[in-house]
């Protein structure tokens, strides 16, 4: 069988274009992260900036509450509510305009858009994680978020109805959801 040059060069083009549309990135949190992978607290806006290789935004919300974001080249997204003299002590995780990308190199190893809840349920099973269904106003209608403590920090894990990695949040209290 002979395979035509044009076929050829579509074939390794397609070819190419799938390895690189579907790659996982990573996000370089190592130097922000302990030996058992957790994410390190207390933080500051220049450790972030320095680890990330990105610049630090600055914002205030309506209640003149100060916060801080990063948005890394893998397209993760991480902010903060800045406590007294500018130190982090919470760190919220997600995908920008909540893009399908697969993004590795995260607190405890987990993978956004990879990770399932049946994976983290089982990871997550010595921390006596709660799982919780969310409903259809939500910010990930039908699907679920599972709720662990490890220390002194409560980490939150927000899955879509297909049951897939979207957010993590790591706080120092658990938030009401009537708070918002």
């Amino acid at each position: 069988m002979k395979i035509k040059p044009f076929t050829l060069a579509l074939a390794v083009l397609f070819q190419f274009l799938s390895v690189t549309a579907f790659s996982q990135k990573t996000a370089d949190l190592n130097s922000l992260l302990d030996k058992n992978s957790g994410f390190v607290f207390p933080q500051t806006p220049d450790k972030i900036s320095k680890a990330l290789h990105v610049e630090t935004v600055f914002y205030e919300d309506a209640n003149e509450e100060k916060y801080a974001k990063w948005l890394t080249k893998s397209g993760l997204e991480l902010y903060s509510s800045l406590g007294k003299n500018n130190v982090i002590n919470e760190m919220f995780f997600d995908i920008s305009d909540n893009k399908d990308l697969v993004i590795s190199g995260l607190p405890y190893g987990l993978v956004m858009n990879k990770t399932t809840l049946e994976n983290a349920k089982v990871q997550f099973k010595k921390n006596e994680a709660k799982v919780q269904k969310l409903g259809t106003d939500s910010e990930f209608p039908g699907g679920a978020k599972l709720i662990f403590k490890n220390g002194k920090h409560f980490t939150t894990l927000f899955f879509d109805g297909k049951n897939l990695l979207k957010s993590i949040r790591i706080t120092t209290e658990l938030v009401d959801p009537a708070a918002n």
